[in-house]
């Protein structure tokens, strides 16, 4: 069916149901940022693939809300189907709330699966449009029950991952937990998010694409802890592990009836911006709440000294591999400018002919598939890779200017031989996640595409190189990355900087960098040493170019005095920038003296990794400027 067809389908099945709105998020049961086939209900009505957003179709009107990052793919991908795209943030443009505020009236029912809906969203639903006359409906899955051939639920096997990777044992993690819910003065948990429940139990699994995690909830009381778990995902090696360790299980679907179960004198702590709307409503409502966040979050993001070695390794794995997708690049395109007459006349096709296949031969014309496909060949080559991190962003020319771009083979392009392509890919290995952003000149580039290049990547060497008091949280560093291009009157519309988790989701709070609060947060993160964070600013002129910057960086306490204790950040990736793009006049010398000395460390680690003419290429390509 066209979305037209399923927006028909799902008008009449909320007619049936005396439902006049019905609101479509994008997360699974664990609010999760990314999710499995199963749970893209908003994809599945909208037509809309990323990874953010929200519909509300009313049987007049179908309206989708997204962030920045998704402006124009959005659009393009909503063309046709008369669904509105409302711009988050922007001048004008109503939030969802608002939007519902003043579509619904009394006597009118809004429904959605209060699964997918955070506590918070669903309590503040109840306030607002309560007030308004407008009725509940939560246990409404409308759009699953006009799918008809929706995907099965994944249950995909769930595996051990040992201290060797973790340095902290499962049994050590759950009495942490438990000291820290007594300083509360709770006595039972809800825990429900994937990646929280993945690291406490040091157990990964393959439930959502690219993130090693696994669908369970978990429920601690005074005397147990109890996994609600897919049966058939869990070896029985591993159930054995767990109850060693005084971990329960249970099957998954009994969740919510185990929390009818809790007394009503209970204290029970719980993230109501985590947990969702339907397991709140189940806790009986005489228990005591603590709204608090999850007492693993913070410890989940400050990496053991055994978790930040193995991260090191990871990226000197990952770099490996990224520096030679990179020479493979420079050599087609030089190949390319070489032979562009002959190319022409062979191909009859415009672009950079590939200086070597995956076989290693010559092959045909490069495109952007063609060339993420490369790259996750080359990072397959390494030790320990389980698979991506995120899918890849591979974008050249004007499709770089769309954030979050990812091709398709409708969409897919020739990478001509000049301009930029932009590059954000990254890796899960047994030794940690992975996340990098190289912009790439595939030939001739602009005097603008130059000075914008630079820019972005002096915003970058200022924010890898602060050194700041402890205290400070990403609200404060933002702008140094946004500065460069903040004093020409540009900017970019998302984020500097995400935390990173070890081999488990490669956005990850508590830590962030960006001049806006997070939306949930109660305070902004204080940096805290080990704490892997992303530096990414970016700049994207729709119709012409995108360029990212991006490493990821490890908080490292520096010197303490008797002004107090200051934070600096070491730099994990390892990858050239292309200094073919880049203006040396606009760098200052302290920001010439970074990028030279992150150089000179890309080249001593890697040069032992490449050979021949690709190790006097990479020489060049980390020479100082």
């Amino acid at each position: 069916m066209t979305v037209t067809q399923r927006l028909t389908a799902l008008r009449e099945h909320m007619a049936a149901k005396h439902i006049d709105a019905c609101l479509v998020p994008t997360a699974d049961f664990h609010l999760s940022e990314y999710v499995g086939e199963y749970f893209k209900c908003r994809k599945f009505i909208t037509g809309f693939t990323g990874s953010a957003g929200t519909a509300v179709i009313t049987q007049d009107e179908a309206a989708l809300w997204t962030d920045g990052r998704y402006f124009l793919q959005a659009a393009r991908e909503l063309e046709g189907s008369g669904i509105i795209l409302e711009k988050m943030g922007e001048e004008g443009v109503p939030t969802v709330d608002e939007y519902l505020a003043s579509h619904l009236t009394d006597g009118q029912t809004l429904g959605f699966d209060g699964r997918c809906m955070s506590a918070v969203q669903g309590r503040r639903f109840e306030e607002q449009l309560g007030k308004q006359g407008v009725r509940l409906e939560p246990d409404a899955d409308l759009v699953g029950e006009i799918w008809e051939d929706r995907p099965a639920r994944s249950a995909k096997e769930i595996w051990e991952l040992g201290t060797e990777y973790t340095g902290c044992s499962r049994a050590e993690k759950i009495r942490n937990l438990r000291k820290a819910l007594e300083e509360k003065g709770a006595q039972w948990h809800v825990l429900t998010s994937l990646d929280d429940i993945a690291w406490l139990l040091n157990l990964r699994g393959d439930d959502v694409a690219c993130n090693p995690v696994f669908l369970a909830n978990v429920i601690v009381s005074p005397e147990t802890l109890t996994l609600y778990v897919q049966e058939e995902a869990l070896p029985e090696t591993v159930r054995q592990a767990l109850a060693a360790d005084g971990v329960q299980t249970a099957p998954y679907d009994e969740f919510y009836e185990a929390l009818r179960a809790i007394p009503d004198d209970a204290c029970v702590l719980l993230d109501s911006a985590i947990v969702n709307y339907a397991a709140w409503k189940k806790i009986p409502e005489g228990t005591k709440r603590l709204e608090e966040q999850n007492p693993t979050l913070l410890p989940k993001s400050i990496k053991t000294p055994v978790e930040m070695e193995n991260m090191r390794l990871a990226h000197l794995k990952d770099g490996a591999a990224l520096t030679h997708f990179m020479y493979w690049l420079k050599q087609s395109a030089a190949a390319s400018a070489r032979d562009r007459a002959e190319i022409d006349r062979e191909t009859g096709k415009k672009g950079v002919v590939c200086e070597y296949d995956a076989d290693g031969q010559r092959g045909g014309v490069m495109t952007e598939i063609s060339a993420s496909d490369h790259l996750e060949a080359l990072r397959k080559e390494q030790e320990h890779f389980l698979g991506l991190s995120f899918d890849t962003i591979c974008s050249w020319g004007p499709h770089a200017a769309i954030v979050h771009y990812s091709a398709t083979p409708e969409t897919d392009i020739p990478v001509e031989d000049h301009s930029f392509l932009l590059v954000d890919s990254g890796g899960q290995y047994l030794e940690g996640t992975t996340d990098v952003t190289r912009t790439f000149a595939m030939g001739e580039t602009t005097q603008e595409e130059k000075e914008y290049f630079t820019r972005v990547l002096k915003g970058h060497l200022a924010l890898a190189a602060a050194k700041f008091k402890y205290g400070t949280s990403g609200l404060s560093l933002d702008a140094l990355a946004r500065g460069p291009l903040w004093a020409v009157g540009k900017d970019y519309n998302h984020g500097t900087g995400h935390g990173v988790g070890y081999l488990l989701n490669v956005h990850e709070g508590p830590n962030s960098i960006s001049y806006k609060a997070m939306q949930g947060r109660r305070t902004p993160c204080v940096f805290e040493e080990g704490m892997i964070t992303s530096d990414e600013p970016g700049f994207y002129l729709e119709g012409k170019f995108g360029i990212r910057h991006e490493n990821l960086v490890l908080c490292r306490k520096a010197e303490k005095n008797e002004y107090g204790q200051f934070m600096e950040f070491e730099i994990l990736t390892l990858a050239p920038f292309d200094l073919d793009a880049l203006l040396p006049e606009m760098l200052t010398e302290d920001e010439k003296a970074t990028l030279n000395a992150y150089h000179e460390k890309v080249y001593a680690a890697l040069s032992p990794l490449c050979e021949g003419e690709e190790k006097e290429w990479l020489r060049r390509a980390t020479r100082a400027v």
